[in-house]
This record gives structure tokens, C-alpha cells and sequence, in this order.
């Protein structure tokens, strides 16, 4: 007869005599997760080749850049890596990136469509919809990546840039860097999971091999692309970051990316400056975000080919680069001289606004380029610009208008990307100013704040939001892996006998007898061990004769949960083992059922989660309080 068992007797080791029968001495219980493995060791070996790959990926564009840009301002064959900014080819200079846009363009029509944007939204992409796979634009085609797209999207992206193109290099040598740890990984039928550790460990890469930025890079792929922090993604990636440093050291030494003039102390006051100024570059990142989409909408409704857009786009480039020619090119050189103010007043306003007009044109027409470091010119003649005032109209404040464009460079990469952490140690590590660090935190957390508060996709998301993708924004540990199984089943538990007749538990089950309407039961012997579960349907099936014995329902090897597992493991097990219920045993006593999970039993276990919420979900949003 049914019985209620609400703890069981100690039992050393695992089934074993043959009368529990095959179902317990093959029982299943739920495979525990270790935090690495040797398999995680094998995915690190990978992420430092493909971050030495990247590496050179990244030494060879900067080399291909110059070629172009020497071709086509200058007309000489060199690799030296210059700026446009000193050509003198008058109003011609108009057609040059034109030119360059028109290649771009046939390349995206007629050698892959996937070439076109600055490669981080793609990413972001393969890492949320395919298992790491960076994929032809033919969404929905299965296919994995043709080699020639990991080849033609830094050539179009040089040909780009080094023809004027308002954009970086670092976008398209992360999106390459992504792309061959994609690529490696499908070579070597990896998981998907394991795939999408190397894309993120190659994007890295592609940043550090860019910037010599290590631990920004590591941070940007934990906040824009792995949306994780755990020992078996972040080893790896961390791994890549650091041979991509060695790598870049290897061709161009150790001087920081952006050279920037020691700077002193700033006071409280300064400080609390750096702060408003960060919040107003926050609501400028929303609005460029905006207004880049905006542009990017308004090429869509053009009634031509989008093979034509790069070249209407790369008009504004010309005419922009015609009346300040520092706004061709990558600009990192800009960055430099913004930095150590060099530029100030209306120069600093005419290269900071032509700048933004020609990248968000371009940019928004579907051409290859980088998003980062206009984003840190625009911010950081913003953020010099804001300081200057202020230094001019309040002297006592101590503001210096150049730490004031180092918060304004990193403040507008928080706030349009929504990648804090990694924006302050960036501006740290490209600068090596450690006494930036306290305004870069204050100024890009009030920007971060006001991003989020006014805008619900960010510049790196709005694209595949726009296609049907959820973006996680937040990072926060799994519930079910802090409860444990035996907090949450249901106790005592209720079992039959695997000698009972089915008549007499179908008349139980008439009778409603306590427990009775459960939808499954463990079944034990005589002892009181463990035998197997069936289900209410099992028990009820009218096919089943009454005079047939509890234990011929059973159909498969029982799958159990210690009480000791957490529900995460507990509930990977049901959907591995295809069940709704699981009993549960202790581990010293492994025959002895004492408790059963169900799949409501996990439900309930949220609600937890949401009393520890409820208040702030009852509170006013901001949207709501400004709609009204």
C-alpha cells in the first residue's frame, strides 16, 4: 500500500544486491559541474593561437591601411601606417573615399553581404542565435563560414579606412580576431558553448592586438559578447588577451596606444565636475546612438541597391575631409592630440562635429569600419570641450579640460555601448594614467546610469534587436544554482510498493487518499529501497490489468537528485533524462527515497526570487514617470 517515508536510513555505497532490480543499480543521478576541466585546458591551448593569429591579423591591417592610404592620398607605394590629413589633393580629395566605397560595395555584393557594418553586432549575434558560428547573412542557412569572409572583411575594412573612411581599425580586427575562433572551432567540431568562448577569446585578442589593452579587452568580451563570468570562458580569454599583448610588443614595443602628459591630482570639486561632465556625454552617446540608427533607417527607404549606399555615404566623408582633413581616416593620431590638449575651442568643436557627421553618414550606409574609436574622438573633444568651459568660467574648481576629454572619450563608449568596466580600464590602460581612474569611474558610471535610463537597446544591439534578438543586459548568477533540491522537494514523500496490486492503488487513488493526486511515485521494495517511478498515467492506463503488480509499469533505469545537488543540476538532469519528477537521497543513504522534485517544484523556487524583488518591480520607472 502507498506509505509516506520522511527520511531515510543509512546506507553505505550504491546499490548492489540483484533484488532492487536493474532500474536502481543503474540509476541516474545528475553529473556534477566542475569548474574546469582538461577540456577547458584544450580550449585555452586554441585561444592562444588564434590569439597569435589575431595578432599578426591585426599588424598586417595597420600594414594594408597604410599601403592604401599612401596609394590613394599620396601616391606612393609604402605600408607606413599614416594619416591623410596631409595630402594635398584640394577638392579631389572628395573623390578618394568615393572611390574606396564603390570597391567596398562590389565586395559586399558580389563576394559576401557580411563584410558590411563594423562586425561587433555580428558577433554579438553568432554568440546569442548560433553557437558561436559567424554565419553568411543568408540568416536561417545553417551553413558554416566560407573562408573567403574571414579574408575580405579586413580588406574591405582597409580599403575603407585607408580611403578616408571616418572609422577605426579595431572593429574589423575584432570582428577577424572573432571570426577565427569561430572558424577553429567548427574545424574542430567543438560545442557550441566551447565555440563561443574562442569568438570571444579571438575578439579580444583583436582588441588587445589594436590598443595593447589586455584587461579592457577581456572585460569588453564579458560585458558585449560572453554575457558571463565563469572559470571556463574567462580562463580562455584572458589567455588570448594576454599572447595578443605579447604579440603586439613583439612589432611595435610597449608605449601606451594614446600618449597623454602626466596629469595631477584632481580635488573634490574637480571630481565632482568629472561626474556632470560624464553625464552629459552620457545623454550625447544616446543621442549619437539615435541618430546613427536614424541615418541608417534613412538609407534603408533609398530606392537603389544597397551595393550604392557606401558610396553615397563616403560624399559627406569627402566634403568633411575636404574642409578638416583630420576627420579621414582612423584618427588615432586625433585622439592624441585631444588628450594632450593640443586642440582646444572651436577647433576642437569643428573637428568633434565634422568628425561625428561624416562617421554616423558613412557608418549608417553599410560600409566596413570600426565603431570604437570614433566614438573616443567624439567623446573626447566633447568632454575637452566641456572642460575648457568650465576651467575658463570657474578657475577654482581645478577642472583640467584634458582629463575632462578622457572621462568625455570613455564616457561616450559607456554610454552608447553600455560597457562600464570596460571603458575605465581602457582609458587606463591606453593612457597609463592611474590618476584618471577616479574621474573616468564617476564620469562613466553617471553616463552608464543615464544610457540606461534613457535608452533600451544600446549602438552595439539596436541592429539585432531590430531582427527579433534578446541582448542580456544583466549578468547576474543563476538562482536554481544557489538552492539546493533538498530546500525545495516535496516532503514526505509518498511511494507505493512495488508488490501492490494495481487495483488496489486505482482504489486508493478513487478514494483520494492522502497524497493521491500526485502525478508520479517512487516505487520501493519491501526494505523500503528504491525500485523505480511511475507516473499516474502509467497507474490509471486502462490497458493495464488490475491484477498487474506496481513494479511491471516500471520502463526505465530511475532517475534520481541528491538532496545535497542544486536545483540547476537537478532540473539539467530532467531535461536530459526527458522527466518531469525526480526523486530525491542523500548520499549516505542513496536507496532511501526521502524526498521528489517536480517540475513546479522549480517554479516555486523562483518565488524566492521574486519577493527579494518585489518592491523595486511595484516601483515608478523612469519611463513611466516621464510618459506621464
Amino acid at each position: 500500500m502507498p506509505s509516506e517515508i520522511a527520511s531515510g536510513q543509512t546506507t553505505e555505497g550504491l546499490p548492489v544486491a540483484p533484488s532492487l532490480g536493474p532500474a536502481l543499480l543503474e540509476a541516474r543521478v545528475p553529473p556534477e559541474r566542475a569548474l574546469v576541466d582538461a577540456r577547458v585546458v584544450f580550449i585555452c591551448a586554441l585561444s592562444i593561437v588564434i590569439a597569435a593569429a589575431a595578432g599578426v591579423v591585426a599588424q598586417a591591417l595597420t600594414r594594408l591601411i597604410g599601403f592604401v592610404t599612401n596609394l590613394a592620398f599620396y601616391g606612393r607605394v609604402s605600408s607606413v601606417f599614416v594619416s591623410p590629413a596631409a595630402n594635398r589633393l584640394g577638392p579631389l580629395v572628395i573623390l578618394v573615399p568615393i572611390a574606396g566605397a564603390v570597391v567596398v560595395g562590389l565586395m559586399a555584393r558580389y563576394g559576401s553581404e557580411r563584410i558590411r557594418g563594423h562586425g561587433i553586432p555580428e558577433a554579438i549575434e553568432a554568440i546569442l542565435l548560433k553557437g558561436g558560428k559567424i554565419e553568411p547573412k543568408v540568416l536561417l542557412n545553417k551553413s558554416r563560414i566560407p573562408a573567403r569572409v574571414t579574408v575580405l572583411k579586413p580588406v574591405s575594412a582597409a580599403i575603407s579606412i585607408g580611403t578616408g573612411g571616418p572609422f577605426g581599425a579595431e572593429g574589423p580586427i575584432i570582428a577577424t580576431g572573432g571570426a577565427l575562433g569561430s572558424l577553429l572551432g567548427q574545424l574542430l567540431h567543438t560545442t557550441a558553448v566551447e565555440r563561443k568562448t574562442l569568438l570571444a577569446a579571438g575578439a579580444a585578442a583583436g582588441m588587445t592586438a589594436t590598443f595593447g589593452s589586455p584587461v579592457s579587452a577581456v572585460l569588453l568580451a564579458v560585458e558585449l559578447l560572453l554575457f558571463e563570468l565563469r572559470p571556463r570562458s574567462l580562463i580562455p580569454v584572458a589567455l588570448a588577451a594576454a599572447a595578443a599583448t605579447a604579440v603586439r610588443i613583439a612589432f611595435v614595443g610597449i608605449p601606451p596606444a594614446f600618449a597623454m602628459p602626466n596629469i595631477a591630482q584632481p580635488g573634490e570639486a574637480a571630481l565632482a565636475v568629472y561626474v556632470v561632465l560624464g553625464a552629459a556625454v552620457g545623454v550625447a552617446a544616446v543621442a549619437v546612438t539615435k541618430i546613427v540608427y536614424a541615418v541608417e533607417d534613412a538609407f534603408d527607404h533609398l530606392p537603389i541597391h544597397w551595393m550604392w549606399w557606401p558610396a553615397i555615404g563616403a560624399v559627406a566623408v569627402g566634403v568633411c575631409g575636404y574642409f578638416a582633413p583630420h576627420t579621414l581616416g582612423v584618427g588615432y593620431d586625433n585622439i592624441d592630440r585631444i588628450l594632450s590638449g593640443d586642440i582646444a575651442g572651436e577647433a576642437l568643436l569643428f573637428l568633434g562635429g565634422l568628425k561625428f557627421i561624416s562617421w554616423s553618414i558613412s557608418l549608417g550606409s553599410g560600409t566596413s569600419g570600426g565603431t570604437l574609436a570614433p566614438l573616443f574622438t567624439i567623446g573626447g573633444a566633447l568632454g575637452g570641450l566641456l572642460g575648457e568651459v568650465v576651467a575658463r568660467s570657474f578657475p577654482h574648481l581645478g577642472v583640467d579640460p584634458r582629463i575632462a576629454a578622457l572621462v568625455g572619450m570613455a564616457a561616450m563608449f559607456a554610454g552608447a555601448s553600455r560597457a562600464l568596466l570596460a571603458s575605465v580600464v581602457f582609458a587606463f590602460e591606453t593612457t597609463r594614467q592611474p590618476i584618471g581612474l577616479l574621474p573616468l569611474l564617476g564620469g562613466c558610471t553617471a553616463s552608464f546610469l543615464l544610457s540606461c535610463l534613457m535608452m533600451r537597446n544600446t549602438i552595439m544591439t539596436e541592429k539585432i534587436a531590430r531582427r527579433g534578438v534578446r541582448v542580456p543586459g544583466e549578468y547576474a548568477a543563476d538562482f536554481l544554482d544557489q538552492v539546493t533540491v533538498g530546500l525545495c522537494a516535496s516532503k514526505p514523500v509518498v511511494t507505493l510498493n512495488a508488490d501492490d496490486l494495481l487495483d488496489a492503488v486505482r482504489g486508493w487513488i478513487a478514494g483520494h487518499g492522502q497524497g493521491s493526486s500526485h502525478q508520479g511515485f517512487p516505487v520501493v521494495d519491501a526494505a523500503g529501497d528504491l525500485v523505480g517511478v511511475v507516473t499516474r498515467r502509467d497507474l490509471l492506463d486502462p490497458e493495464r490489468q488490475g491484477s498487474a503488480r506496481v513494479r511491471e509499469l516500471i520502463r526505465r533505469p530511475v532517475a534520481v537528485a541528491f538532496e545535497d545537488s542544486s536545483l540547476r543540476e537537478a532540473a539539467d538532469h530532467m531535461v536530459q533524462e526527458e522527466v518531469g519528477r525526480l526523486p530525491v537521497v542523500s548520499r549516505a543513504a542513496p536507496r532511501k527515497p526521502i524526498g521528489m522534485l517536480t517540475r513546479s517544484d522549480l517554479l516555486s523556487a523562483h518565488r524566492r526570487r521574486l519577493d527579494e524583488t518585489h518592491v523595486a518591480e511595484q516601483s515608478l520607472s523612469w519611463r513611466t514617470l516621464t510618459r506621464e
